[in-house]
């Protein structure tokens, strides 16, 4: 087919009638045209030339030319689509490098293999055009709900047709068993948009929390309008979920409001994630009362928070701690999800030998070191001592409160406290030097005795040793591998030191031994003024 005895204007309205099938930039199409037209007239004239093709937006004309581009002289590679200065002359008046002569040659005849290749190549173009037009459509609707109809399914995978593209809701996005029929109308969360090599892919989830969320905030106005806010949620997709809320209006109260009249809000909610129960959990700044909440319907006796490693120790009747366990872990799993917590349950029975079981660790220490009797070591222990230092350095009228202590015995039991722990340090310092501490690590402040003989057990045995270490190796640390929290041992955990401390030994040491500016480490008060300029 010759281009000449088409008819011109056939070109734009078949770039017309392509692009609104599509969907796309009818301008697309017709550079796609172009492009196969100029791929038609190289197989004709020659691949080495340099043939483009422009179709006019108004009338349908499509020009054929050749362009040859100016070179250096020793630029020259291909004589079909370069030229020097000097050649260029002939055809400008002015010839300069980078220049272009067009020459225009006579329309091409489309031979059957030329327009298959074209047909090819236009389909190429568009499918490339609707692709980023998806893209950019379904990019930032990312964290959204989206309805569709379910298209077909591949390998357990359910293709769903939405809209201008399709989505992908993967066997592990969907709830429990669902299964799903061509021609299904389904609901889901937008998880994920990304461009790949097939195309825009937009995976789809009804598993995620946050297809749960999106929910809730379609069903009740007020989490819509910012007056409730959704702070956490916690699924185990198709079983159970916990979701927190907060209310901004005092007269609004968040849990009435997301349950509706007679439940009616909610019950949209479940019905969608195919009867998935529900509990709708009042958040509260403190940990604790949002915990017990969270473990709701479970009753909580007592609430034992360690903030520094992100654990927290419940204790619940006996008669409770199934139900604060639930079934198969999942009471407890959620609520640890929601609080972003470790959870330990133990009944009021379990709490109540570990307590023993400590009275009675504690009791043995006082009698062996200070040489007393079981009721005196009792005693101290009942009033909330723990270890000697507590009793050696402790101020006398705390002694003299105990019932039964006068000063006499409150003087002999801190003797006896101080002599015991100098005669550890003497031993402890004395295995230090053995183990080869030099004096520099010894005479290093805020280092004690014990703590120089486990850090030589440790290899560390000067102070360009203790220097180099990181406070976390000293004080010990958390770690998170493949979503679990891992114990990293420090070397000095066992002296209670905490991470700031470890960090302001090895810092001085840095400093000692001119690693480090000390001039670095002071902050200016005009920018601690601001710090706390900026906080207030």
């Amino acid at each position: 087919m010759a281009i000449t005895s088409a008819n011109q204007l056939e070109l734009l309205q078949t770039a017309e009638a392509v692009a609104r099938e599509k969907m796309i930039d009818p301008d697309l199409v017709i550079q796609a045209m172009e492009e196969t037209l100029a791929r038609a007239a190289k197989s004709r004239y020659g691949s080495e030339l340099d043939i483009r093709v422009k179709i006019d937006r108004k009338t349908g004309r499509a020009t054929f030319a050749r362009i040859r581009t100016v070179v250096e002289d020793e630029a020259l590679e291909n004589h079909h689509a370069q030229l020097t200065v000097k050649q260029a002359k002939s055809y400008l008046a002015d010839p300069q490098i980078g220049d272009e002569v067009i020459d225009e040659v006579p329309p091409v005849d489309l031979g059957r293999i030329a327009a298959q290749s074209g047909k090819q190549v236009l389909l190429q173009r568009v499918r490339e055009a609707e692709r980023d037009r998806q893209f950019e459509e379904f990019k930032d609707r990312k964290g959204s709900i989206i309805n569709g109809v379910v298209k077909r399914e591949e390998y357990g995978n359910v293709i769903v047709d939405i809209g201008r593209g399709e989505g992908i809701l993967r066997r592990n996005e969907k709830i429990g068993r669902e299964a799903y029929r061509i021609g299904d109308r389904i609901r889901a969360y937008i998880k994920d948009v990304r461009r790949e090599a097939r195309g825009p892919q937009v995976f789809l989830s009804r598993t995620d929390p946050q297809f749960m969320a999106e929910l809730f905030k379609m069903e009740v106005p007020e989490i819509y309008d910012g007056i409730i806010e959704i702070k956490a949620v916690a699924r185990d997709p198709g079983s159970r979920a916990k979701i927190a809320v907060i209310s901004y209006d005092n007269s609004i109260d968040p849990v009435g409001a997301c349950v509706g009249m007679r439940g009616s809000r909610v019950q949209a909610v479940v019905n969608e994630l195919q009867g998935e129960k529900i509990d709708i959990i009042p958040w509260n700044q403190d940990q604790a009362t949002f915990l017990v909440n969270a473990l709701q319907p479970a009753e909580v006796s007592k609430v034992v928070i360690d903030e520094e490693i992100g654990k927290i120790e419940v204790v619940v009747p006996d008669e409770q701690l199934s139900l604060a366990i639930g079934r198969r872990g999942q009471n407890v799993r959620l609520a640890s999800q929601l609080t972003g917590l470790d959870i330990d349950i133990m009944t009021e029975a379990e709490e109540s030998a570990r307590r023993q079981a400590e009275f009675a660790e504690r009791t043995k220490l006082f009698m062996d070191t200070l040489d007393v009797d079981e009721m005196m070591a009792q005693l101290l222990v009942s009033e909330g001592f723990t270890n000697l230092e507590e009793v050696a350095y402790v101020e006398v009228d705390e002694l003299l409160s105990i019932d039964g202590f006068d000063e006499g015995t409150a003087a002999e039991l801190q003797a006896r406290a101080r002599d015991f722990l100098e005669e550890q340090a003497r031993k402890a310092l004395e295995n230090a030097r053995a183990m080869g501490v030099e004096e520099s690590l010894i005479n290093f402040e805020g280092l004690t005795p014990q703590m120089l003989e486990a850090l030589a057990k440790d290899g560390i045995k000067t102070l360009e040793d203790f220097a180099t270490c990181a406070d976390w190796e000293l004080a010990g640390g958390w770690t998170t591998e493949n979503g679990q929290r891992k114990k990293d041992e420090g070397i000095l955990e066992k002296f209670e030191m905490s991470l700031e401390e470890a960090q302001t030994l090895v810092m001085t040491a840095r400093v000692m031994l001119g690693w480090v500016d000390p001039t670095e480490l002071e902050t200016p008060a005009e920018e601690v003024a601001d710090d706390e300029e900026a906080e207030a």
